[in-house]
């Protein structure tokens, strides 16, 4: 059978790879381990000691793994090969070729039954294939030594070399070949690593000058017979511990200019000029700026010769430039220095560049205070560049709010001397006295008690470290509050918008991508400018315009006919005007005030009166929080009934001691809070209720003072449930959320009208907080449905408001404000000509709290001044 012969002869060939990798694999396993050292150059480094320790296990090892190999290796017969073959096809056939007929070999009938199987196997036998051998050994070599001296004899192909192999002889043979060629050496000069240099190899440079950086590593080499070269150098400036001339391996680090000579042989000698590393320079290259957040920008520029590695900005109070006066008058805390890590370039040279510092400094100590920038970069040397110090005010956030104001300078004193505690308490006390038009809630008011009341118990054991940084941070957090409101969280989401919006200009985005984050933008942009009117102050329609020309409205069409622009750019690629068209909407949307719309002299829309009667529902429900605030806290407090009367010892109340319409807190509260001037003579009884004029909460949560406020709650409802049935009809989702909105309104007025009843004052609070939360809302998404529904309209908008010779209601010019009655925008006159107004606005203040603090001036001049700052 011809056919067999290759199948076999193949399967018998695979049988010998077999056997010599289980029989070998220590052998050439132990040979990778020998040549991965040899290839990488060992022998050249190690001790001779080491290196012939070395050759002897090598040897040992060769030798041991040989032999076992030869003793476990045997060579498979064909015939081993041919069972295989046969033992790889079903039936075995070359095996049922080979049988006789046992049985039946004289029946003719039998003998043609065995003759068509024999057939039947040699027909099969056609299918024999070459059997492919087993060459895995893992049971013979559980802990992978084999792939380990693989992995070495790799790394040592890649990073060495098979010449190197071949000093091993030289080793033995060196005397022979050092009196047949004479002494040699190798030498390598490698600059430190920062500078970026190749390393330059002396066999290759001619003799002569030759400029290296100092600190730069000389490495000598010297073969032949000892003392047959000698080394001498002046670079170094070594003057203890030189060593012999004539050592095998030198090596010295440049310091200075000088030479460097290797004698014996040829004489080389090289004139080496050491290049100094230049210190890094940084420079201001502009003023800082600030927006009105109080993020600085501040730009610098750094050079060095190699590259900066890292730097620091640091900012010192300027002491004699800070104006002593009010709390900065005693002698400050120590205040550390503030220091900020320069930002370096990610990629890129950092020999040269352009950087911007920006940060927000606003609750440091030092900010809006006289301080000195001294910006400082250093290099890979370790050698700094400094510029002269520059006189600043550390940049800060600016306040607007008048009691925002005031809060942070009491923080600023509080921050500059744990002794201006007493000072901060009285002052944080005279400023809440009279709460009334302070606060937009009861948070606030008592978020500035609890500070009071955290000031009083430092008074006695002293203000630590720790309660210094909680008040601080309580009071920044006041300020805040009483600075943005709500408008805070619409403003963070608008930021955010912006911030990923412009990542995606950056990065390239899909239009999937675009679309939905332009979506999350224009959401944020409507939450924002709603916000906006919300928190705005309503306008008296007495604004005239003296002249100017007539300005274009920027309203929410042309916002959004401004995205749907930047959209457009994006989607085309053109990405720089898209960010310069964002750019101009992140500068719109900063500078836009929103103030309420001026009213017509016509009548009002049934939308506008539903507006207004909500208006006055919701101040209305606000005033009955108050009182039940007011008559939870006397439930606490009992004792500050009666001391109504100590408040006209000061002269801030009237002859009953009593304040119509004030603040829940004032009441009571204060009145446990010892003054300052050892008298408890803050307190004040309860207020009355404007509309109604019945007296709530004198006695202290009485069941009939109970009464009252749920007579008054049942009746806000029945008003609301009115005004809910008097709705316009206006559609769209807007409308349908305002009038869920004011339904969730009218329930929760309903659970606090049976809170009231039960005398639970707590849980009629919560319930009345719900109340005022979903009016505003329904007033909010009613406002929308509104806008919508006028839009919708022909013959509606800027159109009307020309027709009738007036502009139209809520007609705003670019930067958000409110046009006058005559259309006219702003005016031609310079009120405070060309001087900072918002330093002049500064001025004024100070001079009216300065007077109003003045007691020897009339008191009817002093009521006027407090009204003022009560105002502004």
């Amino acid at each position: 059978m011809r056919h067999l012969r290759f199948p076999v002869a193949a399967t018998r060939l695979g049988m010998v790879a077999e056997q010599v990798v289980r029989a070998f694999w220590p052998f050439w396993t132990s040979v990778f381990l020998i040549l991965a050292p040899l290839m990488m150059g060992w022998q050249d480094v190690l001790p001779l000691e080491v290196i012939w320790g070395g050759a002897v296990v090598a040897v040992i090892a060769f030798v041991a793994t040989l032999v076992w190999g030869i003793w476990r290796f045997r060579m498979p017969s064909a015939a081993e090969a041919l069972r295989r073959v046969d033992a790889s096809m079903p039936g075995r056939p070359i095996a049922a070729i080979a049988d006789t007929q046992a049985i039946g070999s004289g029946d003719a009938a039998s003998e043609a039954v065995w003759r068509a199987h024999i057939a039947r196997m040699a027909a099969r036998t056609k299918e024999a294939r070459a059997v492919e051998p087993d060459l895995r050994i893992s049971d013979r070599d559980p802990y992978g030594l084999r792939f380990i001296a693989l992995l070495f004899f790799v790394a040592a192909l890649l990073f060495g070399s098979f010449l190197r192999v071949g000093t091993v002889g030289d080793m033995v043979t060196r005397g022979e070949q050092n009196l047949a060629t004479g002494p040699v050496w190798e030498g390598w000069v490698e600059a430190p690593a920062y500078t970026g240099k190749p390393s330059i190899y002396l066999n290759d440079v001619p003799a002569g000058p030759l400029r290296v950086a100092v600190g730069s590593q000389v490495t000598l080499r010297l073969y032949g017979e000892v003392g047959a070269l000698t080394v001498t150098e002046t670079v170094s400036g070594r003057v203890d511990d030189l060593g012999s001339a004539a050592e095998a391996q030198q090596q010295f680090t440049v310091a200075q200019s000088g030479t460097l000579s290797i004698l014996g042989g040829r004489d080389t000698t090289w004139e080496i000029i050491a290049i100094e590393d230049a210190p890094p320079g940084v420079d201001l290259t502009g003023p800082i700026e600030v927006d009105a957040m109080g993020e600085l920008s501040q730009p610098f520029s750094a050079v060095d010769d190699y590259g900066v590695e890292f730097g620091t900005a640091t900012f010192n109070l300027d002491l004699s430039a800070v104006e002593r006066q009010h709390g900065l008058t005693i002698d400050p805390d120590p205040i550390d220095p503030l220091v900020l890590d320069l930002p370096m370039p990610f990629t890129g040279d950092r020999s040269d560049f352009d950087e911007f510092l920006v940060d927000n400094l606003s609750e440091h100590p030092l900010a809006n205070l006289p301080v000195t920038l001294t910006l400082e970069v250093i290099d890979a040397a370790e050698q700094t560049g400094t510029t002269p110090p520059e006189p600043m005010i550390m940049p800060g956030r600016r306040f607007f709010q008048p009691f925002a104001r005031a809060v942070i300078e009491q923080r600023r004193d509080l921050m500059w001397s744990k002794a201006n505690a007493r000072r901060v308490n009285q002052i944080l006390r005279a400023v809440s006295h009279r709460p009334e038009g302070l606060f937009s809630n009861e948070t606030t008011y008592l978020r500035l008690r609890a500070i009071i009341r955290r000031l009083d118990g430092f008074a006695e054991t002293g203000l630590t470290d720790e309660g210094q940084a909680e008040i601080v941070e309580a009071l920044w957090d006041l300020a805040i509050q009483l600075e943005d409101g709500r408008l805070a969280d619409a403003r963070e989401r608008l930021r955010r918008a912006q911030e990923r919006l412009a990542e995606a200009m950056r990065n390239g985005a899909s239009d999937e991508e675009i679309a939905e984050l332009m979506q999350e933008l224009r959401e944020a942009t409507n939450d924002y400018l709603r916000m906006l009117a919300e928190e705005s102050e309503p306008s008296d329609g007495t604004d005239q315009a003296d002249s100017g020309q007539q300005g274009q409205q920027m309203g929410m069409d042309e916002l959004q006919a401004l995205m749907d622009r930047i959209e457009e750019l994006m989607q085309e690629g053109r990405m720089a005007e898209a960010q310069e068209l964002m750019e101009q909407l992140n500068q719109m949307m900063e500078n836009m005030r929103v103030t309420q719309g001026e009213g017509g002299d016509g009548p009002p829309s049934p939308g506008e009166q539903s507006m207004q009667d909500l208006s006055d529902t919701l101040r209305e429900q606000e005033e009955l929080s108050d009182d039940s605030f007011s008559d939870l806290q006397d439930q606490f407090n009992p004792s500050d009934q009666g001391q109504q009367g100590q408040q006209g010892q000061q002269g801030q109340q009237g002859q009953d001691g009593q304040e119509p319409g004030a603040q829940p807190g004032q009441q009571g509260d204060q009145g446990t809070e010892p003054s300052q001037g050892g008298q408890q003579g803050e307190g004040q009884g309860v207020g009355e209720n404007s509309e109604s004029g019945e007296q709530s909460g004198s006695g202290a949560g009485g069941e009939g003072d109970q009464r009252s406020l749920a007579e008054r709650q049942r009746a806000l409802r029945e008003e609301l449930q009115r005004q809910r049935e008097g709705l316009p009809n206006l559609g769209g989702d807007a409308g349908e959320q305002a009038r869920r909105s004011l339904e969730r309104a009218e329930g929760a007025m309903e659970g606090a009208e049976e809170a009231l009843r039960d005398g639970d004052l707590a849980e009629a609070i919560d319930q009345q907080a719900e109340a005022m939360d979903a009016l505003r809302n329904g007033m909010r998404e009613l406002g929308q449905a509104m806008a919508e529904n006028q839009n919708a309209e022909p013959g509606q908008g800027a159109e009307q408001g020309e027709a009738n010779g007036r502009p139209a209601p809520g007609q705003r010019d670019p930067l958000g404000r409110e046009m006058g009655n005559t259309g006219q925008l702003g005016t031609d006159q310079e009120l405070l000509g060309n001087g900072d107004i918002n330093r002049r606005a500064e001025e004024l203040l100070g001079e009216i709290r300065r007077r109003s603090a003045e007691q020897d001036r009339p008191e009817i001049e002093r009521d006027y001044l407090r009204r003022l700052l009560d105002q502004f």
